[in-house]
């Protein structure tokens, strides 16, 4: 029903019908992933973290561990548990432990889908499974928006290009559901899910000569078409596209004159890419300017934007970035002037 690649920089290659509000299954716990990697980076968490199954979290059914209510695992076999055999339970079993509760769980969710620019999304709980009159809602876009943030965390890579594995001290036997891992050169994961109502989706990522790309596919009639679908929009990705780095920028200044102003210039910074992935042979016809003001008159806010960076690649625009002030500039009064004079002539 819809489909989106991008590269693993966030930058958009190829899009059909991927602002439609679609359920994505399990294809959700890639959010669930984010919020926990995140919360690993700020130290909220470690891998030897055990966390506890509640009884709301054993009761989720579908695809589980099958977790007793008081049986503790770690978080590392819990993301395992979650990126390889997708359980529910486990899934459940976190947003709990992170937030106290799988409601204000999902009220992170949501916060930082609206964070990341995601505009077709509302999750209802951690694992993608309907709810009682409520289902999941996000679009081919946005789930590549959070899949390029997922990637952001290689960690989760370490779980997501897991064939098989084993928890409970071998007990129980993890098997991916992601036949790409198989199939496809150079693929780390991300995601599969499989319901009724979503039919058959995936977040598919892959890595070759350094370029990393994410192929998005959701409501397919069947797993192999699911496949067939990522795996051509990945070798159309890889065929047609490679890294290049920006060009330089014509009128580029890394200053501007502020009158009125306690300081009688700015820093500028600009927001543009070190690298991007281009159309084969394309870098050659790449050209990139700014127009800058003459002058900003105080006061001046750190983070105003004063231009755009302009890309072509002949004459067709392909983006445009925001040169922004790095400081603030407040303006000059009598009070001011005559503490800064105070101050000269001490120094002296």
């Amino acid at each position: 029903k819809s489909a989106a690649l991008y590269a693993s920089n966030g930058q958009e290659l190829y899009s059909m019908n991927a602002d439609e509000p679609l359920q994505p299954a399990s294809v959700t716990k890639i959010m669930t992933m984010l919020l926990a990697m995140e919360a690993l980076e700020r130290g909220e968490v470690t891998l030897d973290t055990m966390i506890t199954g509640s009884e709301y979290a054993c009761s989720m059914g579908g695809t589980q561990i099958w977790l007793e209510p008081g049986e503790q695992l770690s978080l590392d076999d819990m993301l395992k548990a979650i990126a390889v055999g997708s359980a529910n339970d486990c899934a459940v079993a976190v947003a709990e432990h992170l937030a106290g509760t799988e409601a204000a769980f999902v009220e992170r969710m949501n916060q930082r889908a609206a964070e990341l620019g995601c505009t077709n999304t509302q999750f209802i709980n951690a694992n993608g499974l309907d709810g009682m009159g409520q289902k999941t809602l996000t679009s081919a876009r946005d789930l590549a928006l959070i899949s390029c943030e997922l990637l952001r965390h290689p960690k989760i890579l370490e779980y997501t290009g897991i064939w098989m594995d084993s928890i409970r001290d071998g007990k129980f036997t993890l098997a991916n559901t992601n036949k790409m891992l198989k199939s496809y050169a150079g693929i780390t994961g991300l995601k599969t899910g499989t319901t009724n109502g979503a039919g058959v989706c995936i977040s598919a990522s892959a890595v070759r000569d350094g370029m990393g790309l994410l192929a998005v596919v959701l409501g397919s009639p069947s797993s192999k078409e699911r496949f067939a679908s990522a795996t051509a929009m990945l070798d159309y990705g890889f065929a047609t596209f490679e890294a290049g780095a920006f060009p330089q920028i014509a009128g580029r200044a890394d200053t501007l004159r502020v009158t009125g102003g306690v300081e009688q210039q700015v820093a500028l910074d600009y927001t543009v890419p070190e690298k991007m992935l281009l159309k084969k042979g394309e870098g050659q016809t790449l050209t990139a300017a700014v127009v800058l003001p003459e002058k900003l008159d105080a006061p001046v806010a750190a983070g105003t934007q004063v231009a755009s960076v302009t890309l072509k690649a002949g004459e067709e625009i392909l983006g445009e970035y925001p040169v922004t002030t790095r400081s603030e500039v407040p303006q000059m009064d009598w009070g001011t002037a005559l503490s800064l004079l105070t101050k000269a002539l001490f120094t002296l």
